[in-house]
């Protein structure tokens, strides 16, 4: 496996193996990876010929008071993994690279990146859209691997994939879980075995409305209320979202008869996560 920091040395190695008629898969990353990032790679690889990685946490998606310090950083682990997996590349790149000094270009999916998780960390998919645009272009990779975990963040990319005319295929993986239903995260690590037991309610609330939803229920206000009212069962989850919405505008729906993406967001301690559902047509 090529380790590589230079956007210059990752462009030349990535048109190399395109040159070559090989089909690239790329897995961007911030690290501190888990199995739901192994799941990325592995569809890369039987999809693909080679398979990029990167890790890069991103300064310009944090806000001002979020984790950007406290973040977890394993590159050593992280490298042993991908190496074990078979990746072809890992780029790795430092944070004066990616955005030298003076840079003032950023991307933004205007709208979209409003909702969700941009209306509560506003800036957040300008950054997310900026450095995987960047990304994108540094790599030009055929296929781009990304979970369904983070849906709003898929969302506001294939609205930028298509408004940009960017010429890869986006492939959205679906959701891991632990055996008890958490969905797993990189900032799972932060939770204590309390928090851990608590954070459980996020997947119980989607099951929830899931359940109810293939019993018949329609009107997403009733589904958003059935799944409040679990959040509320766990005195220790402060609730940030749960919302029912257009899986590819954000936009919010009033039923769910041509499905849905149920998604919810929710403060274990100090810690946030997410989660989601999606509901079938009916």
């Amino acid at each position: 496996m090529k380790h590589i920091e230079s956007v210059a040395e990752m462009k030349a190695v990535c048109r190399e193996i395109t040159r070559r008629g090989r089909t690239l898969g790329f897995v961007p990353t911030m690290g501190a990876l888990h199995e739901g990032h192994a799941s990325l790679v592995r569809a890369s690889k039987a999809q693909c010929q080679a398979t990029a990685v990167s890790i890069f946490v991103n300064p310009l998606q944090f806000g001002p008071t979020e984790d950007l310090d406290k973040y977890p950083r394993t590159m050593e682990r992280d490298s042993k993994l991908l190496q074990e997996l078979g990746v072809d590349v890992l780029y790795a790149p430092t944070v004066s690279e990616m955005y030298p000094p003076g840079a003032t270009t950023y991307v933004e999916v205007s709208g979209i990146s409003d909702r969700l998780d941009g209306a509560s960390r506003p800036g957040h998919f300008r950054g997310v859209a900026t450095v995987v645009a960047k990304l994108f272009e540094i790599v030009r990779p055929d296929r781009a691997f990304f979970g369904q975990k983070d849906a709003a963040q898929v969302a506001v990319l294939r609205r930028m994939v298509r408004d940009l005319d960017v010429d890869l295929q986006l492939v959205v993986c679906p959701i891991v879980r632990e055996k008890d239903g958490l969905a797993m995260s990189s900032r799972n690590a932060y939770l204590n075995p309390d928090e851990r037991k608590q954070a459980l309610v996020l997947n119980r609330s989607l099951m929830r409305v899931q359940h109810v939803a293939n019993g018949g229920e329609l009107d997403a206000a009733k589904l958003i209320a059935t799944g409040k009212s679990v959040i509320a069962e766990e005195p220790a989850a402060r609730l940030d979202y749960f919302a029912i919405v257009d899986p590819d505008t954000l936009e919010a729906v009033s039923d769910v008869s041509r499905g849905a993406l149920v998604a919810v967001a929710a403060y274990v301690g100090a810690t946030r996560l997410i989660d989601n559902v999606l509901l079938a047509p009916r």
